[in-house]
């Protein structure tokens, strides 16, 4: 995109919840239903469909770029896109080979997203020490950047083998391939993006989300002085979402789904549990859960939108104790109801020069 400061690109994100444990789905039927999900969203309009890495029992999703690349061949512009890549305990080489593969089977859509991991389990997993965690990652970065740059590399670090003029292939038909940083809201992360010139994507599950914006100016601060140019750089969140015929009927719906899923990771890290006053706190205007009607959800992503400058809005709907067809109306309503409104919005406004409240 060459003007970003009245567009938007809106999509899903999604780590592929499954219960084979407690009698939900399988981890293949869940695979399959990620299929699916993806062709709707394309059919539908959305802009992006990604998958975040991850390695336990209630996930699906150890290898998004496998699944992105089979949805690949059955949609035609839905940009596809890891959230995130775990780059942390994986090797540089092979994330760009499997995401230039996904590139030249779309035809120019992947994305790779890249973080440091909201869980831990694929550092023991793949032999990395956590002591390491900063290291590692600030290494692999700078070797994907790398491969990205250069089809012959040459390269030395720590916890890798050193490359000499070898070449990485095969290449992606993007030149560069994006490359994004997924954070949760750490300074260090926004700061480093914003160095490198890279789009970044905050993780907003809860609290204000207008809290962000000091992590924003942070962002583009470090990029002018890295010597990037700020109009071209890209801001995207990631939060809970859920959508529904009526604001009512979303709300009353997703609440047990949600506090479900709060709590029994709540339960591993310590928190209190997740009680009716912070859902409704968070599903206010102000918030940071994406739960309404279609006017109401685009209401809060337009409110998003002018308080942090984003680019791009990831609505993450999936729990393994909601219905498959309930995701994919929220996915339905989320592109053909929700992004219209956006986007007529975003024009009104980028013609009048008026970024004020919605106008229904």
């Amino acid at each position: 995109m060459s003007d970003k400061a009245n567009t938007i690109e809106i999509g899903i994100s999604t780590f592929l919840h499954a219960d084979p444990e407690k009698g939900g789905v399988s981890h293949a039927e869940r695979l399959r239903q990620a299929i699916e999900e993806i062709q709707l969203a394309d059919q539908v309009g959305l802009d992006v469909f990604a998958i975040g890495e991850h390695h336990r029992i209630d996930y699906t999703s150890s290898s998004p770029a496998v699944i992105l690349a089979a949805a690949a061949a059955t949609t035609k512009n839905i940009r596809l896109s890891s959230a995130v890549t775990v780059l942390s305990s994986d090797d540089p080489v092979r994330v760009y080979q499997s995401f230039a593969t996904l590139d030249g089977l779309s035809n120019g859509r992947a994305e790779i997203m890249a973080g440091r991991g909201s869980f831990i389990e694929s550092f023991p997993l793949f032999g990395y020490d956590l002591k390491d965690y900063e290291e590692l990652f600030e290494e692999k970065l700078e070797l994907l950047l790398k491969i990205r740059a250069s089809e012959r590399v040459t390269w030395r670090g720590g916890h890798r083998p050193a490359i000499d003029n070898m070449g990485i292939y095969p290449r992606a038909v993007q030149q560069p391939l994006p490359v994004w940083i997924g954070t949760g809201g750490s300074p260090e992360s926004a700061i480093r993006a914003g160095l490198l010139g890279l789009p970044i994507v905050f993780s907003i599950l809860g609290g204000l989300p207008q809290r962000f914006a000091s992590l924003v100016d942070l962002y583009k601060e470090a990029a002018v002085k890295a010597g990037h140019d700020p109009n071209q750089l890209q801001i995207a969140t990631h939060s809970h979402g859920f959508i529904s015929d009526t604001t009512q009927e979303a709300s009353e719906r997703y609440y047990p789904v949600m506090a479900a899923q709060m709590n029994r990771i709540g339960r591993e890290r310590g928190w209190s549990p997740y009680t009716r006053d912070s859902y409704d706190a968070s599903s206010s205007l102000h918030g940071a859960l994406y739960v309404g009607d279609p006017e109401y959800v685009a209401e809060k992503i337009l409110l998003l939108h002018k308080n942090l400058g984003l680019t791009r809005f990831l609505m993450y709907v999936d729990f393994s104790t909601l219905p498959h067809r309930e995701l994919l109306r929220t996915i339905e309503l989320l592109g053909t109801k929700v992004a219209p409104i956006v986007r007529q919005e975003l024009d009104r406004q980028a013609s009048s020069g008026d970024d004020g409240a919605l106008q229904t």
